[in-house]
């Protein structure tokens, strides 16, 4: 647990402990794990030296305008190159991977040395960079945990649980181990680790959050459903990564089902390695009440998210100890129910059930989804309900506000 430590006792005033980030996305870039980090570390600048040594952002249209900046709202960014291949091609995005990580060993080497060093999971080999740095030059180190490696990859059969598999298991958690906190997103997380001998007394739990003063509940004039001819359809929406870990053929499946109600329309919003997949397999079935987008300006979320009647977040049982989807608070911030697969055991259903906020159905079965966001769909009192109950949970429990003063507590208590 983060105790709770009184900021003006925990340290001097006159110091700022240093503390250095690693991850490769960061602002501009447009992928959740970079806008939540950015938008971290803005928070921590007040009270420390807060130092990003970030990559080259996936999606991004303007170079010179991140290229030439490395201060920004209080935070040193250090940028290192490395190679930007399409992310689709699995071998490219494994040199990527490498590409940076090497980068990033090479470069630590010149930035002012930190008090504590934060080591993130894009991509997975970081702690291995982080804690050579660390060992080397007696420095704090913490992890956070947006996802866990390997368990993400064999839960999804992208890698067989082999003798190598488990031996990168055992040398990132005996990293781990040696950290000093450990902070994850949930409580399923948390018992991964505790399952894996990680000390209990090392987790923390610090959810991820959504911006509840910029994503706000959007009940009429909706811009993006204008733009997309939708005004009058009753939206099902998937919004962020369309990559492995989303599963999202279900959806797909479910859209095949209801293809003949003209009043609902399917939306997947964003980017990801199995976009074009998924866009085929929409176009093989001669679906018409599916479309794409493109990810959506940070200016434009209250419009796009509060364009869905529901959102679907997938989450399956094989992933709901590795994850917890960082598009939930978003969601709840703009007032809108979920539609989720999350089994019984995780944190993702007790949120959903224990507030009311949505609807839950059995994995791996579309025929479920379809009756589901009919059912959905009949029943607009409590849908407006739902709405209410969501934008109050993210205004009480997953805001910014909350998430920077846990961390506050957090590096405070490490500084020590």
């Amino acid at each position: 647990m983060i105790t709770d430590v009184p900021l003006e006792d925990a340290l001097p005033a006159h110091v700022r402990p240093r503390v250095l980030f690693l991850n490769r996305s960061y602002w501009p870039d447009t992928e959740a794990t970079g806008q939540l980090l950015t938008a971290l570390c803005e928070g921590l600048a007040e009270n420390f030296e807060v130092h990003v040594l970030a990559g080259c952002p996936n999606s991004t249209t303007n170079q010179s305008e991140w290229k030439s900046i490395n201060q920004r709202n209080g935070v040193t960014i250090h940028r290192v190159e490395h190679t930007t291949f399409p992310k689709r091609n699995m071998a490219l995005k494994a040199v990527n991977f490498l590409s940076f990580v090497n980068a990033c060993r090479k470069h630590m080497r010149q930035l002012p040395p930190p008090d504590i060093l934060v080591f993130e999971t894009d991509p997975f080999l970081l702690p291995f960079v982080a804690d050579r740095y660390c060992q080397q030059n007696q420095t704090k180190m913490v992890g956070y945990l947006q996802d866990i490696y390997p368990d993400v990859a064999v839960a999804l059969k992208k890698v067989q649980n082999s003798w190598a598999i488990r031996w990168l298991r055992s040398k990132l958690f005996n990293i781990y181990s040696r950290c000093n906190k450990m902070v994850v997103l949930s409580k399923d997380m948390k018992q991964l680790l505790k399952d894996s001998n990680i000390s209990k007394d090392k987790i923390s739990i610090i959810p991820n959050w959504a911006d509840t003063d910029q994503i706000v509940p959007i009940e009429s004039d909706n811009m993006f459903r204008k733009q997309h001819s939708i005004a009058e359809k009753f939206v099902a929406m998937y919004s962020g990564n369309l990559g492995l870990t989303q599963r999202l053929e279900d959806f797909i499946a479910a859209a095949a089902i209801l293809k003949d109600d003209s009043e609902i329309q399917f939306v997947f919003v964003g980017e990801g390695a199995r976009k074009r997949e998924l866009q085929e397999l929409t176009k093989s079935l001669n679906l018409t009440n599916v479309i794409f987008c493109g990810y959506q300006p940070l200016d434009q979320l209250s419009h796009s998210l509060g364009a869905a009647d529901i959102h679907l977040v997938p989450l399956t049982a094989e992933l709901s100890q590795c994850l917890m989807p960082s598009k939930l608070y978003g969601i709840l911030a703009a007032g809108r129910p979920i539609l989720t697969n999350a089994p019984q055991t995780s944190e993702l259903y007790e949120v959903t059930k224990t507030n009311n906020v949505g609807f839950v159905v059995q994995a791996g079965s579309p025929h479920e989804i379809a009756n589901a966001i009919l059912a959905a769909k009949s029943d607009k009192p409590s849908l407006a309900q739902m709405r209410v109950r969501a934008r109050r949970l993210a205004e009480e429990r997953y805001t910014k506000a909350h998430a920077v003063t846990a961390f506050t507590q957090l590096l405070t208590e490490v500084a020590q």
